[in-house]
């Protein structure tokens, strides 16, 4: 079985950059194939969740600074944002629907868990985290 590079070897920007692109792309240019297949499985699904339950992708609203962060939050999911901006008929969300609220939580979530996973590769690709 290989074991993945030296942490030297491989360069913390790429690796933070491959993570931003998509879910656990950072971990698998890292050498961490099945750890980087699970982070991915976990974001997309809890991304495609939060669309199906007519969430919010946020856009940043004046008079409104929270919008500032939750937009960071939903941007932080890379392409899959990307994604659902391109092809979703309804990128506001539907707000009378009942799962509305859950549908908003489980995008921010898949947002920020993604900004996790670019630092946890960053830290890994540098040495600081094995």
């Amino acid at each position: 079985m290989s074991t993945p590079e030296s942490p030297t070897a491989r360069r913390p920007l790429v690796a933070a950059a491959l993570a931003a692109v998509f879910p656990g792309l950072g971990h698998f240019y890292l050498g961490r194939r099945k750890t980087a297949a699970l982070f991915a499985l976990i974001v997309t699904a809890c991304f495609v969740l939060g669309l199906s339950f007519e969430g919010r992708l946020y856009t940043v609203e004046s008079g409104q600074p929270l919008t500032i962060l939750a937009t960071f939050a939903v941007y932080g999911a890379g392409l899959l944002n990307v994604a659902a901006r391109m092809f979703s008929s309804n990128p506001g969300g539907t707000v009378l629907a009942p799962t509305y609220e859950y549908g908003c939580a489980y995008l921010l979530t898949a947002g920020l868990m993604n900004l996790l996973l670019m630092l946890d590769a960053f830290d890994i690709a540098s040495g600081r985290k094995k």
